[in-house]
């Protein structure tokens, strides 16, 4: 997934030329398994290609603040944004999430990020592949502090990594007053190693934080599991 220029889902189209980060099945995952009821306020921070916020769009009526620092990345996102049935709710902004933390009044009750990630990873040639993987526009413990500042009290944030990563962002989150409530462990197959990991936060301490787990597929080379099929149907033209 993610190698053409583009992307078909059921409801819409996503663009992905001029991005470094192309659209990835663990990303269709947090899109499609983020809970989005309660959400009246959302925010995606580093949008890229608008991905998050158009699968978010589509199952709520909630305003969408994107957030993106790439030009290029911006102007495709819109462009993406401007082509989906929910272009007067989705507001694709280019910006520093650093600056647009500090201007902004109003907090979100739903933040959810794909962060960059493979900071223990050799880095590729590509600059913007390189800011889009390797956090070089955006540490970690930023992310903890931005998330912090923006979220509303009762609000949620919901973020997508690689385990260690996660773990890390975990610490950095807790030194902020947010706590992780849920986790979900996703693998690419079952009897495989764990991938990724989406976990949510919400400034409420729970005693124990609730881990589940997802497997893409039923083997190395087999086919969908059910759970999977379940979660994205609402968006992949093949389920």
């Amino acid at each position: 997934m993610g190698k053409n220029s583009f992307f078909q889902f059921k409801q819409f189209r996503i663009n992905q030329d001029q991005c470094a980060m192309k659209v990835c099945t663990d990303s269709c995952v947090l899109g499609a398994y983020t809970a989005i009821s309660t959400a009246t306020r959302i925010l995606d921070i580093g949008t890229g290609t608008g991905l998050l916020a158009l699968m978010l769009a589509q199952r709520t009526d909630s305003p969408i603040d994107a957030v993106e620092i790439d030009e290029a990345a911006t102007q495709q996102a819109r462009e993406n944004v401007k082509n989906s049935p929910w272009s007067h709710q989705i507001k694709v902004i280019q910006q520093d999430i650093l600056q647009f933390s500090q201007t902004t009044l109003l907090p979100y009750d739903l933040i959810v990020c794909n962060p960059p990630f493979f900071s223990n990873h050799l880095k590729r040639k590509h600059s913007t592949q390189n800011v889009a993987m390797h956090g070089e526009a955006l540490q970690l413990p930023e992310l903890a502090q931005v998330v912090s500042t923006l979220l509303a009290s009762t609000g949620r944030f919901i973020t997508l990594l690689p385990p260690y990563e996660s773990s890390q962002l975990e610490k950095n989150c807790f030194d902020y007053g947010l706590y992780k409530y849920e986790e979900l462990q996703l693998f690419d197959y079952i009897e495989g190693k764990q991938i990724r990991t989406i976990n949510s936060f919400s400034f409420t301490k729970e005693s124990t934080p609730q881990t589940k787990t997802l497997y893409i597929k039923t083997s190395v080379d087999g086919t969908y599991t059910d759970d999977f099929i379940q979660l994205l149907k609402p968006y992949y033209l093949n389920l």
